[in-house]
């Protein structure tokens, strides 16, 4: 019985993970995949197709809507998960950022966790003001705008420019010295 549960279990885990490459649209680093944010040619980056997220009531944010990549205007987005350590330990160094930056650009933080389904609101609401978040918080639920992204991992970030393309893509943890560094290409 437990042989047959553990077998299931990593099934599961490899479905899993393969529809998170499919989602994503990216073979991680470890399977051959490219890094995030690398390009493989000197060419123009396409702008991203918008896509409109439900936002959360959360500090700092509102119950609603916004749209991703805003049109005619510099977007931050910041993808994270609840689960993800790494993403919290970040949150001070996105906060300063927004602080010092966020001003110029739509800077708003992503989950691409099923709010509302399997993750309550509640949660990503406790998480948001556990970490000190004060800017605007969205759910991705479907994963439509991160699939638009080549995301391997949390935490993930992007910048992208009044049109929509994007100027500095990055995962992992950052100072706010780089947060600041990537936005700014956005704003040039």
């Amino acid at each position: 019985m437990r042989r047959r549960h553990l077998l299931a279990g990593l099934a599961s885990v490899g479905v899993l993970g393969g529809a998170g490459a499919v989602a994503t649209g990216e073979v991680p680093d470890a399977l051959g995949g490219e890094a995030a944010g690398s390009q493989t040619s000197g060419d123009e980056p396409e702008p991203i197709e918008p896509v409109t997220l439900d936002t959360i009531e959360a500090p700092g944010s509102r119950d609603g809507e916004v749209t991703l990549p805003a049109p005619d205007r510099p977007t931050f987005v910041d993808f994270f998960g609840t689960w993800c350590p790494p993403c919290a330990e970040q949150m001070p160094a996105l906060a300063e950022a927004h602080d010092r930056i966020g001003d110029e650009v739509l800077f708003v933080s992503v989950t691409t966790e099923p709010v509302g389904d399997a993750v309550s609101e509640e949660t990503v609401v406790d998480w948001w003001r556990e970490n000190d978040g004060d800017w605007l918080v969205a759910a991705d639920v479907t994963a439509e705008l991160a699939s638009r992204f080549p995301i391997g991992s949390y935490p993930s970030a992007r910048a992208m420019d009044a049109s929509g393309r994007v100027r500095w893509a990055t995962t992992g943890t950052h100072t706010t010295e780089e947060f600041v560094a990537g936005i700014e290409r956005a704003l040039d």
